[in-house]
């Protein structure tokens, strides 16, 4: 009988033991060879773009968090997906037509949830401010040519932060890209490639590594042999997707360097994707 005690006294121990260190570990809610990237935040539980989906983010200890960006009547670079507040606010209108005065006063969170009722829309410095030190952040930039000079005010923005190696910038438009890397030759830029252009020549992946870092794909216009290839010239690959269920198991099987993703598919429960590191 006294064997038997002894027994269970080791093993509980050693269970709560292992537990107790487990929890002192720094966790990742991810598979441990790829970075995941929380999508306008965690918006799958909270509002898109918000102070709540990017705390969330955090929570759900994504490696970075993606954010959009536009400017606001007045120069101010402010944080949304659309180019109008239509979807996401109780207005309507272009952001380019509001002042941030004006922005500042819209509700992002009730057309979500009520319980989010309130929820104001970020500058981009503020996220800087409030997540520089915590995560990852990757900013996108919205149609910039309807912006002119919105690299130069990103630039001068970044350029008040000594290491931006937890920055990505990225857009669809590689000219854009292109001219940040020449504001910015340390800040690592990202394109994004749309579905009609998915099919990359060898001339067009040594362009546009030559400048950008990261080569962004949908997930469903992609293969292991592009990525490959990108991964032959020195780069690396993103990989999104809003309806595929099966992102992380295709993005696995590509062996891609990351996956952006709401977290609505994320395995977060599943003991396989806590990874102690």
């Amino acid at each position: 009988m006294r064997k038997y005690a002894v027994l269970v006294i080791v093993i509980v121990g050693s269970c709560l033991l292992f537990l107790t260190g487990y929890n002192q570990q720094d966790k990742k809610v991810h598979m441990p060879d790829m970075l995941s990237f929380a999508h306008r935040g965690a918006s799958s539980v909270a509002p898109e773009n918000t102070r709540a989906a990017f705390a969330k983010g955090v929570e759900l200890q994504a490696d970075f968090l993606e954010c959009d960006v536009h400017l606001s009547k007045d120069g101010e670079l402010v944080i949304m997906h659309d180019d109008r507040v239509d979807r996401t606010t109780n207005a309507s209108g272009y952001i380019s037509d509001f002042t941030l005065a004006e922005l500042r006063q819209l509700d992002v969170g009730s057309t979500y949830s009520k319980e989010f009722a309130g929820e104001s829309i970020m500058t981009l410095d503020e996220l800087l401010e409030e997540f520089y030190h915590q995560v990852g952040l990757l900013i996108e930039l919205k149609n910039p040519q309807a912006y002119p000079g919105i690299e130069e005010k990103v630039a001068t923005l970044l350029l008040g932060y000594e290491d931006v190696s937890s920055i990505i910038l990225q857009s669809f438009d590689v000219e854009s890209m292109r001219k940040m890397h020449e504001l910015l030759p340390d800040l690592q830029v990202g394109v994004l490639i749309r579905p009609t252009d998915s099919f990359l020549s060898a001339t067009s992946i040594e362009d546009l590594t030559s400048f950008a870092t990261f080569i962004n794909f949908n997930v469903s216009f992609i293969n292991k042999r592009m990525v490959d290839k990108i991964h032959a010239q020195g780069g690396k690959v993103l990989v999104w997707s809003k309806k595929d269920k099966r992102l992380l198991a295709k993005a696995h099987k590509y062996g891609v360097d990351g996956v952006i993703t709401d977290f609505s598919n994320w395995p977060i429960n599943d003991p396989i994707y806590l990874v102690q590191e």
